[in-house]
């Protein structure tokens, strides 16, 4: 069987000169891949015991996030793009390299004392995940665990979730 590190692509100079972009969607279009994926990602997520909801950041967080939650037999709860959330909302802004960013999520979504587990595919720099985080914590839930398929450590993404436990299945150094 193969590692899920053997379905990732990798595109040098991608968007640019000396960057190593990291395609999922290679793990994505094969079956074992994608179940891979899902499977480790499930285990990184802990006893499923230890929370009550499964929130996934746009987009790629729906794509793992949802199929553990249905595994799990949890509610799967979305973090949004601002604006494309249609009933009433909550939104933290944080910062880009180049500008800001707002996500959003339902109001109702979370309840106080609710234990959630973040997932996405991807931790570069953290700061989708620390609004996410934030989002949660302001209607009362606590990120137990926030859990990645791959993590870019040479950006220090961890950094910015200090107080969080992080779970990656896969960690390249480097940018």
């Amino acid at each position: 069987m193969k590692k899920i590190e053997e379905y990732v692509r990798t595109i040098p100079d991608f968007p640019e000169k000396g960057i190593m972009f990291r395609d999922i969607t290679s793990v994505l279009a094969d079956a074992d891949g994608l179940k891979l994926a899902i499977d480790e990602i499930q285990k990184k997520c802990g006893d499923p015991d230890t929370f009550d909801v499964v929130v996934g950041a746009e987009s790629r967080g729906f794509i793992f996030g949802a199929p553990v939650a249905y595994n799990l037999h949890k509610p799967f709860v979305l973090v949004r793009k601002k604006g494309k959330l249609p009933c009433e909302t909550i939104e933290q802004s944080y910062d880009l390299e180049y500008g800001k960013a707002t996500v959003e999520m339902h109001k109702d979504s979370i309840q106080p004392g609710q234990r959630v587990v973040i997932i996405d595919d991807l931790i570069a720099t953290g700061g989708t995940i620390e609004a996410a985080i934030k989002l949660v914590e302001r209607l009362g839930g606590k990120v137990v665990r926030a859990v990645f398929l791959m993590e870019l450590s040479g950006l220090n993404g961890r950094d910015r979730l200090k107080g969080t436990e992080v779970e990656s299945v896969i960690c390249y150094e480097g940018k």
